[in-house]
């Protein structure tokens, strides 16, 4: 049996926690920020933890990640 394939735009913009979660960036912090207040560019920072629905969404493109 030949193996999966990882979706190459996943595992380049998510991680698997040791929990299983996917963590992943913020959107909204690439242009056109001048037009956020300073309080959502502070919020957008860091990584944020995505929501068990769209986890099982995206672990299936990662199957050797926790996935399927």
């Amino acid at each position: 049996m030949p193996k999966m394939k990882t979706k190459s735009g996943a595992k380049k913009r998510f991680k698997i926690t040791a929990n299983g979660k996917l963590k992943t960036g913020r959107a909204g912090k690439r242009h056109r920020l001048i037009s956020n207040s300073p309080e959502q560019t502070r919020t957008l920072r860091g990584t944020a933890v995505l929501s068990s629905s769209e986890s099982q969404r995206i672990k299936r493109w990662m199957p050797y990640g926790g996935g399927i």
